[in-house]
Parts: structure tokens; sequence; C-alpha cells
């Protein structure tokens, strides 16, 4: 191994463990804070907040302008190209805030929601401060500084979170809830700012936008569609005249669970995988090497994640929030299958951008979005779950059509992504199998949702042993190693 090597593997490997160990705190915060707020919520509560997440979500995309990816393959940033970008970013928030304000009746008309006018301008202040927050992030991001952005994550939810459920607590209600995301905002970008040494001047140059857009434009493009895509569900539902606020709410609430679980994978996968694939993409068969070896990890962690909460999703939320949100149990159930392999998506489509095509990328996700909501618009009259489970298959699908367009670029080919990959879902789903069967006879879920959990972690970390993983054994030597420097 040359010496750029190791370097390029112990910065990836110590990414991945501050990544890992972050998101799992995360993870935990966000489960601890929603099980708190769901207690004290209903449904109907989370139903406005529901169908107000995609403008917050587009708005979000239109802001960042796909600016944070452009400045991280760039070779060589100066403080002009932050500068730029930190500018447009706060000067677009705002035009943005002002056009969605003047929208806000249009939107309650919409959805048969007046409240949903002053709730809207209110809950859209938080992207304008976020607005504040990309240029600190792109640097931090570039820097692969992943310890600062895991502490500044853990310090956001803790103060949010707590403040939301506060408010819960004192009777606001989605309110609450609203004021928790535009909390969020604030303190993410006030930590983001404490850990970036570069400062905006007053003195500003647009010129590197012009060559970061012509990166960026794509990735804007796709992540409109992302966000679209990934919120379209709650429009479609607020549309229709079948569906209650209620029906929004627990939509909203397994995918908000759905998430929390693949995003404590792909949130450790992102804050490596675009700077590491990009810093490797002049030399094909080591960036090969790289994908495969952050793809075998990943599947050997979201495989058994995501099966696994879809495993326990009854227990859980019956455990945790209460059986007023049992519809959303079975809604979870489903969701978890595609976060399953989400964190896979992710890692192709950053390949796709180190090797400079994020037209490929954008047209991909255009398509894949545009039939997507076509497919949802056609089963909509069939019922949410089974809009759920052509959503997930759909996805599945697709990720075939992603590996053509690696493939094209380093020949990662179907069968190696299959080696990859399949013994880790199999073992993983085989897991479940055996623990649902296992523990079959116990009635009681306040036994049943810890006793599952340990089941399947004792049985997936004993078929890895036996089938001597390399990511498993790799993964202990690498915290044994740590321990070892710290003594």
């Amino acid at each position: 191994m040359s010496k750029d090597d190791g370097n390029l593997k112990n910065a990836t490997a110590k990414g991945f463990l501050w990544g890992g160990m972050s998101n799992a705190v995360c993870l935990l915060l966000n489960l601890f804070f929603g099980i708190f707020l769901a207690n004290i919520l209903g449904p109907d509560d989370y139903g406005p907040i529901g169908m107000l997440a995609i403008f917050s979500a587009v708005a979000g995309s239109l802001q960042e302008s796909g600016f944070v990816a452009a400045l991280a393959n760039r070779k060589k940033v100066g403080h002009d190209d932050y500068n730029a970008v930190f500018w447009f970013s706060v000067i677009v928030s705002i035009a943005m805030y002002v056009g969605l304000y003047f929208a806000a009746p249009l939107i309650a008309d919409y959805f048969r929601e007046p409240i949903l006018v002053p709730l809207s301008r209110y809950s859209f202040l938080g992207f304008v401060i976020a607005g504040f927050g990309i240029a600190p992030s792109a640097y931090l991001y570039r820097e692969l500084k992943v310890k600062e952005k895991s502490i500044s994550l853990i310090i956001t939810i803790i103060v949010s979170c707590s403040v939301g459920v506060a408010m819960a607590i004192c009777g606001y209600s989605y309110w609450g809830i609203a004021t928790q995301g535009i909390l969020y905002m604030l303190v993410r970008a006030l930590c983001m700012w404490y850990y970036t040494p570069w400062r905006p001047s007053w003195r500003v140059n647009f010129a590197p936008l012009k060559y970061l857009f012509t990166f960026s434009y794509q990735l804007l493009l796709t992540n409109l569609f992302l966000r679209i895509n990934g919120n379209v569900f709650s429009v479609i539902l607020g549309g229709n005249a079948y569906y209650t606020r209620a029906d929004i709410g627990n939509y909203t609430k397994a995918n908000e669970w759905s998430k929390m679980g693949s995003e404590a994978v792909n949130g450790m996968v992102n804050c490596v995988a675009q700077p590491v694939l990009a810093r490797v993409a002049d030399d094909g068969e080591r960036q090969l090497r790289v994908l495969r070896k952050m793809v075998r990890f990943t599947a050997f962690v979201s495989f058994p994640m995501l099966l696994g909460l879809s495993l326990v999703s009854r227990e859980l939320i019956l455990v945790t929030i209460t059986e007023k949100w049992i519809e959303s149990a079975n809604m979870l159930k489903i969701l978890c299958l595609w976060g399953a392999f989400i964190p896979i998506q992710s890692l192709f489509t950053h390949l796709l951008i180190s090797r400079g095509r994020s037209r490929i990328y954008m047209w991909c996700t255009i398509i894949q979005g545009l039939l997507m909501i076509a497919m949802l618009f056609v089963m909509r009259p069939y019922g949410i779950s089974n809009m759920i489970v052509a959503y997930v298959i759909l996805n599945i699908l697709w990720l075939l059509v992603w590996l053509h367009f690696v493939r094209r670029e380093i020949t990662f080919t179907l069968p190696m992504f299959l080696r990859d990959t399949l013994s880790y879902f199999l073992i993983a789903a085989v897991t479940m199998c055996l623990t649902s069967l296992l523990t079959s006879s116990v009635t009681n879920i306040y036994i049943l949702l810890p006793l599952r959990i340990a089941v399947a972690a004792a049985i997936y970390t004993a078929a890895l042993f036996l089938c001597r993983s390399e990511e498993l054994h790799e993964t202990i030597g690498y915290i044994k190693t740590r321990k070892t420097s710290k003594q």
C-alpha cells in the first residue's frame, strides 16, 4: 500500500468512525425526543408540519444550489469562492422567504387548512437562517472536518429538541415543532461558524459563481427532485379529500423514523464519500477499490439496522409512542425496506459526481422522480399502504439504473455489486426471520422489543464471525487500535 493510500484509508476510517458515532448519538437523541413529542402530540398535530415539509425542502435546495459539492470537487478554493457562496445563499434565502410569505394563503387553500397561513410564515424563517450556514458547512465538508460537524449536530439536536418538547408540554402543539425546526437551523449555523476559521467580507466578487454554477446547476435540479420525491406523499395525500390530517401525520411519523434509521448510516457515508472519491477520481482502479470498500461497509451496517427496525416496528411504536400511532407502524415496516438501500444509492451518486457526471446524476434522478410521482397518482385510490409498497419497489429496482451508469465509469459490474452486498443482505434477512420465529411465543411487548433486538444482534454478529467478515474484523481492529493509541 502506498503512503497516499494509507493516508486516505486512515482519513476515511476516521471519518466513518466519527460519522458513525455521531449518527448513532444523533439517532438516539432524535429517538428520545421524538418519543417525548409523539406521546404529548398526536397524528393531527403532525399533519400541518408534514404538509409544509415539501416547501421547506425545495427552498433548502434552492439556497444551497449544489455549491457545497461544487466546492468539495474544486481543486483549489479561496476566500472569494466561499464569500460568493455565502452572499448568494443569504440573498436567495431572503428572496424565497418573501415569495413564500405571500404564497401562504394559496398553500392553505390547497390543503384546506387555514392555520397554515400563519404557521407557514413562521416555519419558513428556518431556511432564511439556514442560508447563513451554507458557506461554513461547505468549508467543514471540504476539509473533512467530520468531528467538528458531528459535535455541532449533537449540540443542535439537544438544544432544538429540548425547546420543542418544552413547548409541546405547554400546549403549543405544531407551533412547538415549527420552533424546533427554526432553532435547529439557528444553532447548527452558529456551531458551524464556531468551527470555521473563514469569515465573509463585504467586498463581494460573484465571479467564482460562474465556474461553480457550471458544476452545481445540475446538482441543484437534482436536489430539487430529490426533495420533492421525499415529500411528495404529503402533497398528494393533502390534496385528496379521502385522506385526513391524521393520515398525513401517521405517514409523516413513519417516514421520520424510517429516515432516522437510514440517515444513521447515510450520514456516516456522506461525511466522507464525496471528498474521498473526488480525491481519487483521476485513478479509476483506485477509485473502484475505494467504492467497493465503502459499499461493503455500508451493506454491513445498513441491512441489519434497517431490516431490524422493520422487524420491531410494531413493538417500537406501541412501547414508545403508544397505540394512537399504531397506523404508522405498518407504514414504517415497509419504508424500512427501501431505507436499507438508500445509503448504497448515495454512494453511487457520489461516485458519479466525483467523476464530473452531474448531468447523468441529474437526469437519472429527474426521471426516477417523475416515474414515482406518476406511480403515486395512479396508486392513490388504493390506499396509503399500497402506495408505499409501490414506492419501495420502484426505488429498489431503480438501483440497477444507477449501477448501470456507475459501471460505465469504473467497471463496477453487477456481479461485483452482488458479491459486495448480497451476503450481508441475506445474513440480515435470515437473521430477522430467525429472530421473529424464536421470539414468536413472547406476547409481552415490553419484553419482546429488547429481546428481539438482543437476539438479532447476537445472531447477526455470530454469523459474521462464522463467515469471517472482513468488515467486522476491520471495524473491531480499528477500534482496538484507537483505544491503544490513547493509552
